[in-house]
């Protein structure tokens, strides 16, 4: 009987065929087997890019901001719903010693310091702090107390024939407290679907929670002209987030660049779902996650180009961290 003979080819290969044969025996010796093992010999470093624009938004940066700073002092406080909606930061700040409340818990309260997130608070919340010496550290953001002032000026003119509609989610903080202006009476829709509960009998004026998606708002503002019958006036005011509605574009811009991209946001964020449905659009390989524990390495194998972005209420500390979990994956 024969005795078997092996020979060991290795076979290199680049991104374009280029085979080179490693022949490790005797060019006379005969094999009756060949064991090819192909072996990557140019493989292109894998690029992981942040996003420019991601991260908190000033509203959230001032709140945090104020939280640390009161912490560090040893002082005990108090938030008024979650800070942020980003359960890592979350659990950051109460390490810290931040306790969350809910609205039901701040009324048992007295004698305290409660900070006020950045989403806002209704009118009655400012009432029961000064009857129950609550002492309030107010980071309610800028823009949403100006956004306040201006429906609360609204619904005060001197005249029956008119709504205030509001374009957001109605369980949101920040819708809330902007209903609040109004003593709960303003009309609160996210879809054109909604707009059956408005009487066009009336004239409308129209706002919106400032993280909205941009273009719907707009849609939205178009479908109320088209059905505006019987001519009443419509006032559009335009109350998106300049930080929020410049970020949109960047994002687009962006996602189209990568091959794959990571976006990283709160499992309640509705600013977070909003932003990467337009990253989405823009590229259908984007993912969605809360942390790094959340990465698949199948997303990312034999990507050259990977993105990582967040919403406004994503700490850059939480897209460092998932930008290196991804180097150390590929």
């Amino acid at each position: 009987m024969s005795q078997r003979r092996w020979l060991h080819i290795q076979v290199g290969f680049q991104e374009t065929p280029n085979f080179q044969f490693l022949i490790s025996s005797p060019e006379a010796w005969k094999p009756s087997v060949v064991i090819i093992t192909m072996k990557k010999t140019d493989s292109k470093k894998m690029k992981v890019e942040i996003e420019g624009s991601s991260g908190f938004c000033f509203g959230v940066r001032n709140a945090v901001d104020k939280a640390e700073d009161i912490l560090r002092s040893g002082e005990k406080l108090y938030c008024l719903g979650d800070i942020v909606h980003n359960g890592q930061e979350i659990a950051r700040l109460e390490a810290l010693g931040l306790i969350t409340i809910d609205s039901q818990q701040f009324r048992n309260l007295k004698n305290c310091k409660v900070l006020l997130r950045a989403h806002g608070e209704p009118p009655s919340t400012y009432q029961y702090a000064r009857e129950n010496n609550i002492e309030l550290i107010d980071a309610t953001c800028p823009i949403v107390l100006n956004l306040q002032k201006k429906i609360k000026k609204s619904y005060q003119e001197p005249t029956s024939d008119k709504q205030v509609v509001i374009f957001g989610k109605s369980t949101h903080p920040e819708v809330i407290s902007l209903v609040g202006q109004t003593e709960n009476k303003a009309i609160v829709v996210e879809n054109i679907s909604d707009l059956t509960v408005i009487d066009f009998s009336k004239s409308i004026s129209l706002y919106a929670q400032t993280t909205m998606d941009t273009r719907k708002f707009k849609g939205l503002a178009d479908e109320l002209h088209l059905r505006n019958i019987n001519q009443k006036g419509i006032k559009v005011t335009q109350s998106i987030c300049g930080a929020v509605s410049g970020r949109e574009s960047k994002l687009i811009e962006f996602a189209k660049k990568k091959d794959v991209l990571i976006f990283v946001g709160g499992k309640k964020s509705s600013n977070g779902k909003m932003l990467f449905g337009i990253c989405l659009a823009a590229n259908k390989h984007s993912y969605y996650i809360s942390s790094a524990e959340e990465l698949n390495p199948a997303w990312i194998s034999n990507s050259e180009q990977v993105g990582v972005c967040g919403a406004t209420s994503t700490p850059i500390w939480l897209l460092e961290r998932v930008a290196k979990q991804i180097q150390q994956i590929g």
